[in-house]
């Protein structure tokens, strides 16, 4: 892996504090490299940045539309959200309808990160259910998906025809083999990829059409639009992706990695966006690629929720203004 470069900085006063350093880089519909930070090949785990990828079978094998899916459940599909009922009743009902529950699930069981959700669980004396798992609509398609197929219950085996399907589609539109796999945190197998391949696989989503000529694009095309449609579903409220999908009024569709990663997809420009912070920090990935989509004129920098992570104000606990988080000099363009 090459040398990481420069991406955020954290300001105290009129000194750089500390620095993030990191990955990124910005393809075309073609994979070609439009503009690089870092090692554009430095190889990666995605994380939940890729479930977009993962969700692809789903749609494109027929059995979303078998199952009546909605665009709210393929934006569930591709979601980390935060567990609250906007989230975990719509996830229920998908499952009830299938006659599964949440005992079907794989992912595990783990508070939410919605404040009123979690508060209920509390004060009730109760324990947080899978449906509540950040990745559950995931996994909620990854069932629909073995269903529909005819397979069996255990979705995430390496070898079960599920993750053979996704392996399949990372392969191809990333186009490079996976460079190995490990277990991410909902238990499901995570391919490592390129940064190249990963914003080569944004991009092929940025120009999908829903009248495509594969059902390949034409699926990648419903996925993005889901998301877009629905940002409240792939996270939540105070979350940057909803926030900045939002901003961006569905113009392109962002999703966050743990670790660090980010993606977009930006139709208009006909380019895909991936990044990597080599210390992992969220604060840090917010921040640059709300830099990069300034940097292509589709997110407005004085808008209330780019500002809430680029530039963004560093508070302690009386108020006061402390310092800020900054992209380094030029990465907006």
């Amino acid at each position: 892996m090459g040398e990481p470069a420069r991406l955020t900085e954290i300001w105290r006063g009129d000194r750089v504090e500390s620095l993030h350093l990191g990955h990124a880089v910005i393809c075309s519909a073609a994979g070609e490299i439009v503009e690089a930070w870092g090692d554009p090949d430095a190889v990666i785990y995605p994380r939940s940045s890729a479930k977009m990828i993962q969700a692809l079978p789903l749609v494109e094998s027929g059995a979303a539309d078998a199952a009546g899916l909605t665009r709210e459940h393929l934006a569930l599909s591709c979601a980390s959200h935060m567990g609250g009922h906007i989230h975990t009743d719509r996830v229920a009902r998908w499952l009830a309808d299938r006659k599964l529950g949440d005992d079907d699930l794989r992912c595990g069981a783990h508070m939410p990160t919605d404040p009123k959700a979690a508060k209920e669980i509390t004060c009730a004396g109760a324990k947080p259910r899978q449906v509540h798992n950040n990745c559950s609509g995931k996994h909620a398609g990854y069932l629909t998906l073995a269903r529909h197929l005819g397979a069996g219950p255990e979705y995430l085996e390496i070898d079960h025809p599920v993750q053979k399907a996704v392996r399949a589609a990372w392969e191809d539109v990333t186009g490079e083999p996976v460079h190995g796999w490990a277990i991410d945190g909902c238990s499901a197998p995570n391919y490592a990829t390129s940064l190249r391949g990963l914003g080569r696989a944004m991009a092929f989503f940025a120009t999908a059409r829903e009248d495509g000529d594969s059902p390949r694009a034409r699926a990648a095309a419903r996925l993005r639009k889901a998301m877009t449609a629905h940002p409240e579903l792939v996270a939540g409220e105070g979350r940057a992706c909803t926030g900045l999908m939002r901003a961006m009024a569905g113009r392109v569709a962002i999703k966050t990695g743990a670790e660090g990663v980010f993606v977009a997809m930006v139709p208009e420009k006909r380019v895909g966006i991936a990044l990597k912070i080599a210390d992992g920090a969220t604060r840090a990935s917010e921040a640059t690629i709300a830099a990069l989509l300034v940097r292509l004129g589709v997110l407005d920098p004085a808008h209330d929720e780019t500002l809430k992570v680029l530039n963004a104000p560093i508070r302690n606990w009386r108020g006061m203004v402390t310092g800020h988080i900054r992209p380094v000099d030029g990465l907006t363009g």
